[in-house]
């Protein structure tokens, strides 16, 4: 099992800047990528972008070139800098660990919310 706890949402300015962060715990050796994904009102939930424990990352192409996945194995934390927002980032933020020996079983956190006003 593996939990996950969120933190760093809330409300900007178009052009701003916010950082998510993201607190892996319990059988964190199991994990393969860190992600964040996001879901808008009336729409499905979609990759923002990934990071797997051997270092590649991949984006939306919506995302690319304004927001920057990392992780601090260290502190078991990943985290998402978002620049030069724009208020169709508005979304829900959901952390997703990819986890398993095995199988792989995908874990979340409860979401925050990111609000970018025009």
């Amino acid at each position: 099992q593996v939990q996950l706890v969120e933190s760093g949402g809330g409300l900007v300015q178009a052009g701003g800047s916010l950082r998510l962060s993201c607190a892996a715990s319990g059988s964190i050796f199991s994990i393969n990528a860190m992600g964040w994904y996001r879901q808008a009102p009336g729409k499905q939930r979609e990759l923002v972008a990934r990071a797997t424990s051997g270092g590649r990352t991949n984006y939306a192409d919506s995302v690319k070139g304004r927001f920057t996945i990392s992780r601090d194995n260290g502190k078991n934390t990943a985290y998402l800098q978002m620049n030069s927002l724009k208020p169709e980032d508005t979304a829900v933020y959901y952390c997703n660990a990819a986890a398993g020996v095995v199988r792989i079983t995908d874990y979340w956190g409860q979401g925050t919310q990111v609000t970018v006003s025009s």
